[in-house]
């Protein structure tokens, strides 16, 4: 028996997908919210984790490192789990932290539900499941004009933390964040940090 975390904040469409899922033989599911997620994917130590990192809401967990955490919880000390994403093409963003996070799969949210279904039982067998039709996807995730640094000072900034505060948590000087937010919005093409801010947003970097 496969054994499913699967992860969404949506409480409607996480029930929806655990009974799409629940209904196969061959898998049981335990869902769970983006908070709640790590401490069941501790106890649990599922086979595949299917994690929803398009929604809203999963932002900023996923932004802060939260998807590998889950992953490793799920792992324990076997190191055995595999991540399966729900992604979206037109987000580059999340597909580029799930590739950090090494996932084995990804689903497009507009796939048909047995696109899912196929994909945990190909995860759970360690073999990678990408959907063509995110590869432009992959290609935008690559071409994100911002490093990993850049990312860290543009996720706090889009937070609210001030200058200063975003130079106490990164250890930096205030100088040094300045010159960071003047190379993200000229990188980004945004006329001054706000809109930097929303430019990130809408693609998913942050």
């Amino acid at each position: 028996m496969i054994q499913v975390l699967l992860v969404h904040e949506s409480c409607l469409l996480r029930s929806a997908l655990a009974a799409l899922i629940r209904a196969e033989p061959d898998i049981d599911v335990t869902a769970s919210s983006w908070r709640d997620a790590r401490s069941r994917a501790r106890s649990l130590q599922p086979h595949v984790c299917v994690v929803d990192t398009d929604f809203a809401g999963s932002d900023g967990p996923c932004r802060k490192g939260e998807l590998k955490k889950i992953v490793s919880a799920a792992s324990g000390e076997h190191g055995d789990c595999g991540l399966l994403v729900l992604a979206s093409a037109g987000r580059p963003g999340p597909l580029r932290r799930a590739h950090e996070a090494q996932a084995l799969g990804y689903i497009d949210m507009n796939a048909p539900p047995q696109r899912l279904l196929d994909g945990i039982r190909h995860v759970a067998r360690k073999e990678r499941f990408v959907d063509d039709s995110l590869g432009y996807g992959f290609l935008q995730a690559a071409e994100i004009p911002l490093t990993q640094r850049e990312l860290g000072v543009l996720s706090l900034a889009a937070d609210g933390a001030s200058i200063a505060e975003i130079a106490r948590t990164l250890h930096l000087s205030n100088g040094t964040i300045r010159n960071y937010l003047a190379a993200i919005t000229r990188k980004t093409g945004a006329r001054n940090r706000v809109d930097a801010i929303r430019i990130s947003h809408a693609e998913g970097w942050v």
